[in-house]
């Protein structure tokens, strides 16, 4: 969620971008995967979804998204078509949405099942002491409540941070954390097993090389993976045996991008044909999904 306290997002983040090296502005780079430079545009179609954050594309529900907005909303998750047709909303029960600012599928304590993760990890004003990644087996589409949601509750131990983008390992189930606000975006882990009934000490163990992250995904190949900002796609490719922190040590390619009036969620398809991107509302006339086509 953009603070409006800050500048317009179109200025702060272009001068923050028009600043990189231009090793990471371009998008001609050895091995970068290509993709459709114009995406398919699609309306979203109940004026519910205004606030969207993050979004992950249903393995449960093919051909499906997975939408959470962030604070001020309640506690759903939509369902949403390819296409923008919004099928219906699934509430969490016993849930907080104080900040809800990513979600990604991933494995989880059962290998047969995928598992939900959401990141309510955003904190604008840089208040709070404790965070939490809320985990949930996916639901299937006839659910209309789920009453088991895991809470992994962590805390920084340098202090509070805003953060909007999160990755799990699928090997390991490792949970990375990727702040925005700091002068360049850090990197803190959850190394499984953590406790979903005592809190967690996130332990930082790398950094971007820019800031104002909004959501970071996985291919389900595991071999790209992505960060975005409001201005721009950062993709790092992952070698076979490559750990996270590894792909994401290294000096990242840019990925096409149509900018959005606040674009903050992106993940891959699950059948790894390209990628969808949603924005929030803001001052535009309605929501878009966009997807960008693997060539």
């Amino acid at each position: 969620m953009f603070s409006t306290k800050c500048p317009a997002p179109g200025v702060i983040y272009f001068l923050l971008f028009a600043g990189l090296p231009a090793c990471m502005r371009s998008s001609a780079h050895n091995g970068t995967p290509r993709f459709s430079d114009t995406p398919d545009s699609y309306t979203v179609s109940s004026p519910m979804v205004v606030e969207a954050s993050g979004l992950a594309d249903s393995k449960m529900n093919p051909g499906y998204l997975w939408v959470e907005q962030d604070s001020g909303n309640p506690p759903d998750l939509f369902l949403i078509k390819h296409d923008g047709t919004v099928l219906k909303s699934v509430h969490l029960a016993a849930v907080e949405n104080r900040d809800w600012e990513d979600i990604t599928l991933s494995t989880g304590p059962d290998p047969k099942k995928q598992y939900l993760y959401l990141a309510e990890t955003g904190d604008n004003l840089v208040v709070h002491t404790d965070y939490a990644i809320y985990r949930l087996e996916e639901p299937a589409a006839s659910a209309d409540t789920v009453q088991k949601v895991d809470k992994i509750a962590f805390f920084y131990p340098d202090g509070s941070h805003n953060s909007e983008a999160i990755l799990v390992d699928p090997d390991t189930r490792d949970i990375y954390i990727i702040t925005k606000t700091d002068q360049r975006s850090k990197i803190f882990k959850l190394t499984y097993p953590y406790s979903t009934t005592d809190m967690n000490k996130a332990v930082e163990v790398g950094q971007l090389s820019f800031n104002f992250a909004t959501s970071a995904a996985m291919s389900p190949s595991g071999k790209d993976i992505v960060v975005k900002t409001y201005d721009a796609i950062y993709y790092y490719p992952r070698n076979n045996g490559e750990t996270i922190l590894q792909a994401l040590a290294k000096t990242p390619a840019t990925l096409p991008y149509v900018p959005e009036p606040q674009g903050e969620g992106i993940c891959f398809a699950a059948t790894d044909t390209g990628y969808f991107t949603i924005s929030e509302k803001a001052l535009a006339s309605s929501v878009k999904l966009y997807f960008y086509r693997r060539k």
